[in-house]
């Protein structure tokens, strides 16, 4: 298994009161709440944190993309991406992803995506989302009945920028280019491999499957709810008689690790309180624009965002009932790995996104529940699928040798760098 530290970057802040005085913590949530300076130290300790998440052995760091809200301070994954381009060595870099309907053209995408994968020594996992209703239809105003075509309009010309060679013209209904020629192009050939997140679409499943992308289910339901779901997934994928490759499938779950069941309960509860009261506050006309699921989805069944939310809010009342629901996956490191191992079995996942902050966590006890599944949970599981699997979603990076080094650091090793260059 491969597991992926994935940062969902809230404000810690909200007060008790949130709420019962804001109608939502997206699209609307007064700019009165937002403190710069406090954002200054906020943004630098979720970095430290996802720094760290590499130093102690995790495959990649994710980050993504949302707009006016509380609950997510990632307006562009990407700047973090390039933070961590520079800041990391060997993880790879999860960004899921670009919202690609919301540009235009969406040749941004593909040039700041090759950037990052140059960058980084061709570390980049490309994530394309369509996007929630809330960015992409109330915060950024695409009209729900066009973002699916829009969506995959981007797609097309994101991957003719990438494998075309020389320059090439792209004329779509949405995005008209007459010279598409970006420089650079990806260091990974033909392009870096594509993970799509998904709540649950019908229509997601069955392209992901048609084009071999990785389908990652992103969801606060937890691991047992989502069976269905991921059940549904796994269908398509027989039904093109294709093999069912555990590193085809991403899931997102919250893991909390303590010595004990009882410390783990006293460390996190309340701040799986903040996140799930305060960060998952939604106002229900935002949550789901009319047109924005697909006549397939609503037909099959496929609950809305604000549907999956409200089931949380009628669940969510003890820090026992998320732990026996499957939300959380909180306890000892036996306990923790109990669970996993269920999870595993029950998915057939072979990419798990860990949620290891959440909501007003600190970053010292964030810290420590990273170091804790890191050195007691994932030791356990790191061979799990690997010896009857290949997994064909991760990236291809340069060769240690290869990949461009550090400057040095002292005054003794420039001048023994130049020497050896023949530079002086």
């Amino acid at each position: 298994m491969k597991f992926h530290w994935f940062h969902l970057m809230p404000w810690p802040d909200l007060p008790d009161d949130f709420q019962q005085k804001h109608r939502s913590v997206w699209v609307d949530p007064d700019y009165a709440l937002y403190d710069p300076e406090k954002g200054n130290a906020v943004y630098n300790e979720y970095l430290d944190e996802l720094e760290f998440a590499e130093k102690v052995g995790f495959d990649g760091l994710g980050v993504n993309e949302h707009h006016s809200n509380a609950y997510g301070l990632m307006p562009s994954p990407n700047l973090i991406a390039a933070a961590l381009a520079r800041r990391t060595e060997r993880a790879a870099l999860l960004v899921m992803g670009n919202s690609i309907a919301l540009y235009n053209p969406a040749v941004r995408v593909a040039e700041e995506f090759a950037m990052l994968d140059v960058i980084s020594g061709g570390r980049l996992i490309a994530g394309f989302p369509v996007g929630t209703s809330m960015d992409t239809n109330f915060t950024y105003g695409v009209t729900p009945a066009t973002l699916r075509e829009r969506y995959y309009e981007a797609h097309d010309l994101i991957l003719q920028a990438w494998t075309d060679k020389g320059v090439s013209t792209f004329n779509g209904k949405h995005n008209q280019v007459r010279y598409l020629n970006p420089w650079p192009r990806p260091l990974q050939q033909p392009h870096p491999p594509i993970w799509i997140p998904g709540g649950g679409s019908i229509e997601t499943w069955s392209w992901c499957a048609d084009m071999n992308y990785l389908y990652s289910y992103l969801s606060y339901s937890g691991y047992i709810r989502a069976k269905r779901t991921i059940d549904m997934w796994w269908e398509q994928i027989d039904q093109r008689g294709l093999e069912r490759n555990p590193f085809q499938c991403g899931f997102a779950q919250a893991f909390l690790v303590a010595e004990t069941d009882a410390e783990a309960k006293k460390l996190y509860e309340k701040h799986v309180d903040y996140f799930y009261n305060r960060c998952l506050h939604v106002y229900p006309g935002f949550a789901d624009a009319p047109g924005y699921r697909t006549n397939a989805t609503v037909k099959a069944g496929m609950r809305s965002q604000m549907e999956m939310i409200k089931t949380i809010a009628k669940e969510r009342q003890s820090w026992e009932a998320l732990v026996e629901n499957g939300y959380i996956i909180a306890g000892s490191p036996d306990t923790v790995c109990e669970k996993l191992e269920q999870m595993a079995t029950t998915l057939h996942s072979g990419h798990i996104m860990a949620l290891q902050q959440l909501g007003n966590m600190p970053r010292d006890l964030t810290l420590y529940n990273t170091q804790m599944f890191a050195e007691k949970v994932m030791p356990h599981f790191k061979d799990k699928f690997e010896k009857d699997y290949v997994d064909h979603w991760m990236p291809k990076p340069l060769a240690p040798g290869k990949a461009a080094r550090p400057i040095p650091a002292t005054l003794q090793d420039l001048r023994q760098a130049v020497a050896v260059g023949g530079g002086a």
